[in-house]
């Protein structure tokens, strides 16, 4: 059995006992959460399609940790005109390990 949840602006593929790196949520570690944007539940034959989402679905997560991905280099760069500038960016992720998926 596996579910399609959006969270944070993008959608993942889950099943019970996935670990994923999400958006960063405000939560405290070892706290639950629920996932109300279901957007599809697969269970062998049987498929659920949401328009847009099903209704009384849900996917519930634990937080594992909060913490930091690695670093991405930004570079802008201009040939001839001595221009050089370097970046780099640090995104926050909230690790999650789904426990249960109800299809509603």
């Amino acid at each position: 059995m596996y579910a399609v949840i959006k969270t944070g602006g993008k959608q993942y593929r889950v099943s019970e006992g996935d670990k994923l790196n999400i958006e960063s949520l405000m939560t405290e570690q070892g706290e639950a959460v629920e996932f109300d944007q279901v957007l599809m539940v697969a269970d062998g034959e049987s498929i659920q399609i949401g328009a847009p989402y099903l209704e009384g679905s849900k996917v519930t997560a634990t937080v594992v940790e909060h913490g930091r991905d690695k670093k991405i280099k930004i570079l802008k760069f201009k040939r001839r005109k001595h221009y050089m500038r370097r970046m780099g960016h640090r995104q926050n992720y909230t690790r999650v390990e789904i426990t249960s998926i109800s299809a509603g």
